[in-house]
């Protein structure tokens, strides 16, 4: 990744949860932060903003001291469970992607999941909280005015390996991605990589699983789960040697690509402006 970000002059990374195994971080003063966190991510291209949002493993512990770490780190980036931010054009004048950063967490349940655990999730611990962070999510589709959005959780909406979908977003937000004209919606929490695609009421939507930062796991225990002919690309890897995703964007268009721990692209695809 950093050799990559090097070549490319790479502007930002995002962190898509369980950014701590297995149970997050106590405090912010946590060595994990050094240990995990600066100590790996120590290339010179990688010196550049991480925006962050939590998994279920960081909920396991101080989700809150991640947020604060922010106050201290010049890169880790993590002013909220839930955020915006924007990429603007060359001259600065206009948007060129809106990111709308989401807790899956809190949305959906599950912060006391483990990864070997399958059970379907139970629901927001705090069910008005939920709603509430709900119409924030359609507030800030219906204020994007970007020609990409991107919307990022830790949770899949369609994913064909280990957890499978989240009914709780197949139900809430994947008809928000629609109606609004998302561009791509980025998660983690299964460990390969996985591009998915599906259409509602004219619409097209782009889901990518980007899950193999540490680890790839081979695993298709949900393929039938999926909407028929909707996963366009998987990769498993080799355990212990993952893989990463890279966002190329201007104003034609926006590429999106699956590399290996070896810099090697494993899978492209284009996705056009939405606006």
């Amino acid at each position: 990744m950093g050799k990559l970000g090097k070549k490319l002059n790479t502007s930002f990374q995002l962190a898509l949860g369980d950014n701590f195994y297995y149970d997050g971080v106590q405090s912010v003063t946590d060595p994990r932060f050094q240990h995990t966190f600066e100590d790996v991510f120590s290339a010179s291209s990688l010196q550049t903003p991480w925006y962050v949002l939590a998994g279920n493993h960081d909920h396991r512990g101080n989700v809150s001291a991640q947020i604060e770490y922010g106050k201290i780190s010049k890169r880790w980036t993590f002013p909220d469970y839930f955020y915006t931010f924007s990429l603007w054009q060359s001259d600065k004048q206009k948007k060129l992607v809106d990111f709308v950063m989401l807790d899956t967490v809190i949305l959906c349940g599950g912060g006391d999941l483990l990864d070997w655990e399958n059970t379907p999730l139970k629901g927001p611990q705090n069910k008005y909280l939920a709603e509430v962070y709900w119409q924030w999510v359609e507030e800030q589709f219906r204020q994007s005015t970007a020609p990409y959005l991107i919307v990022s959780g830790h949770f899949p909406v369609y994913s064909v390996a280990e957890h499978g979908p989240t009914k709780c977003l197949v139900d809430r937000l994947r008809p928000l991605l629609h109606q609004y004209r998302a561009t791509a919606y980025l998660c983690g929490h299964d460990h390969n990589l996985q591009h998915l695609a599906d259409d509602l009421d004219g619409t097209h939507m782009n889901y990518f699983v980007v899950g193999a930062a540490d680890i790839a796991e081979n695993n298709h225990n949900h393929a039938s789960d999926v909407p028929p002919d909707s996963l366009k690309y998987y990769w498993g890897g080799e355990i212990l040697l993952g893989g990463f995703g890279l966002v190329e964007v201007n104003n034609t268009q926006m590429t999106f690509s699956f590399i290996e721990h070896t810099e090697k692209t494993l899978y492209q695809t284009i996705m056009k402006p939405r606006l």
